[in-house]
């Protein structure tokens, strides 16, 4: 299989020629006579649209919208109600995703801080179970322009996970290999992404964290960078921690100091990798898990974690949460958020669930 024409695998971004059927970097299927896209960008098929459903957002950037929530009045230009003079909240300062019924999102600024610099963008198939795309990314308070860039991240990183279904060569090991692939390629775009939101000269440039899970068809596949996680609750087994944190606290705990400790030291959240500019690699660790049963996906920025770090009690926290709103995602990630800004919501939180 020979061509002139060098274009890249829309799963993994590896180099493949417009006859070949298969990736040979990750294995993923190829549509033959249609050519990929031009290495650094995201493919589509323009036969047919993509089934995941994105929930549209809107422009989170801008300045407030709407009438004054205090009191129904005009907001002027300066963010301030022109009856009342109540300060509007931004767009960005609380918003909500939920692509499907199964699986939904809640991104909240907290308490203590001034702006929302977390950010989500998930994305699912309808059928319950069937596919799901969540991820998240925290910016990192220190440096200039977070915010932009951990949403500009989190988008990023979706576009390129929406593409298409990983296949593999047919086999369980292939098609958890062509999601990784996937993953990893979704990681390249939100770093380049956080680049591309950072001035060349920036003294301090902008950096976020990122995780992403990914369910298809009874596998998920979860990686990270930085200390935003991922968890799988199942009903009936214990929970998993489905992601490492990248961070100082996790290299303690890993020597023998209790979490405890660790997590409550002078520098528990400093991370030690990251994306950005200054950042000494971005490629994730991913964990790959056979979904046997009922459960739920749970990927979040420290904001959540913060309070309740350890898995087992986490669970029980989500379990009766949902249990408290019928299951439904939406409901108990919005709940969840209410609850750690409860605590004394120090940090930005994000909270995104799959029901499988």
């Amino acid at each position: 299989m020979t061509s002139t024409t060098d274009t890249a695998c829309p799963s993994c971004g590896g180099p493949v020629a417009e006859a070949d059927l298969f990736c040979e970097a990750c294995g993923a299927e190829l549509k033959p006579g249609k050519p990929a896209a031009a290495p650094g960008t995201a493919a589509l098929d323009t036969d047919t649209e993509p089934t995941v459903e994105i929930t549209a957002v809107g422009s989170l950037e801008g300045g407030p919208v709407g009438p004054c929530a205090s009191c129904g009045g005009t907001v002027g230009a300066d963010g301030y109600c022109e009856t009342c003079g109540t300060k509007a909240a931004k767009p960005r300062d609380h918003f909500a995703e939920q692509p499907a019924p199964w699986v939904a999102g809640v991104c909240d600024r907290g308490i203590r801080h001034s702006r929302n610099e977390d950010a989500m963008a998930l994305g699912a198939d309808a059928e319950p179970g069937s596919r799901a795309l969540l991820v998240v990314c925290d910016g990192v308070s220190s440096s200039l322009d977070s915010d932009v860039a951990s949403l500009a991240a989190a988008r990023a990183a979706l576009e390129v996970l929406v593409v298409d279904h990983a296949h593999g060569i047919g086999t369980e090991s292939s098609r958890a290999a062509a999601i990784g692939a996937r993953l990893k390629a979704a990681a390249d775009a939100a770093s380049d992404a956080v680049l591309d939101s950072t001035s060349p000269d920036s003294p301090n440039p902008a950096s976020c964290t990122f995780v992403a899970a990914i369910v298809e068809d009874g596998l998920l596949v979860a990686g990270n960078v930085g200390d935003s996680r991922a968890y799988w609750f199942p009903d009936d087994a214990e929970p998993v921690p489905l992601t490492t944190d990248d961070s100082w606290a996790a290299e303690l705990i890993a020597g023998g100091v209790s979490r405890e400790e660790a997590e409550s030291g002078p520098h528990a959240h400093a991370i030690t990798r990251w994306l950005g500019k200054d950042a000494p690699d971005h490629t994730p660790r991913t964990t790959t898990l056979e979904l046997e049963g009922a459960g739920w996906l749970l990927v979040c920025s420290d904001g959540l974690w913060n309070y309740c770090s350890e898995a087992a009690p986490l669970a029980d926290l989500v379990r009766q949460t949902a249990a408290d709103h019928n299951g439904e995602p939406k409901a108990t990630a919005s709940a969840l958020v209410d609850w750690a800004n409860a605590q004394g919501g120090q940090d930005n939180i994000t909270v995104a669930l799959a029901r499988v």
